[in-house]
Parts: structure tokens; sequence; C-alpha cells
């Protein structure tokens, strides 16, 4: 059994609670996990890891053998809409009301923007609902 956000939260039940997920769209899904790895490799250490790191120097030590295919199953990468979805259920178990999608790469928001959001943010409203 989990346990859900409402009991750990001191805002109460009723409250609303908002969670970031972080994924890499984009059709080309080499691309995808190229730009995961280069700007999103520290994910892979998780919070207990990141929080002692003291700077960037820490952080490349710490994530010098993350491979892109260590960060690739822990962030979406891709254009597929499903995967995303997957990844945001642990938010949508736990009772979050609000996921909020971070699309890792400048050179990448306006294409996610246009030709992602839609279908994804319908998906992801299904599947809060």
């Amino acid at each position: 059994m989990s346990i859900g956000f409402d009991e750990l939260s001191r805002a109460g039940a009723g409250s609303r609670k908002i969670g970031q997920l972080p994924i890499s769209w984009d059709t080309d899904v080499d691309a995808a996990v190229t730009r995961a790895h280069e700007q999103f490799r520290w994910f892979a250490g998780g919070w207990k890891i990141n929080a002692e790191l003291p700077g960037p120097a820490a952080f490349a030590g710490a994530t010098q053998f993350v491979r892109p295919e260590d960060v690739a199953q822990q962030i979406a990468c891709g254009a597929d809409v499903d995967a995303v979805v997957e990844a945001a259920r642990p938010f949508i178990d736990a009772g979050f009301t609000d996921v909020a999608l971070v699309q890792i790469g400048d050179e990448a928001q306006d294409r996610f923007l246009t030709e992602a959001a839609p279908e994804l943010l319908a998906a992801l409203h299904d599947a809060l609902a």
C-alpha cells in the first residue's frame, strides 16, 4: 500500500499538489536521449545524493559514469505519449493534482509546445481524471 500525498502533506486534503516530471520529447529518440543525458544526467543520482553535492564540479564527478541508456530508463525520451503518461503514474497514484512537465532543452521547447503538448496534455488529463 502506498502512502498518498495528503497523508504526508501539511497542506491537508483538498489542496493542490504539484509534481514536476522531466521529459525529453523529440520525434528523434536518439536526439532526445542525448539531450537528456547532456542536460539531466544528474537526475540519475536522486535527491539524497544531489542534496549533498556542493557545486557543478561535484555534479560532474558524481555523474561521470552515467550512460545515456541509464538516463533513458529514468526519463521519458522520445515522442511516445504513453511513456510520458506512465512516467506520470506515480504522481497520479500518490494523489498529486497537477503534474508539471519539464521539457529538457531550450532548443526543443517550441516544437514540444506546438507538436506534442495538445495530445500529451489530453492524455495526462484523462489519466488524472
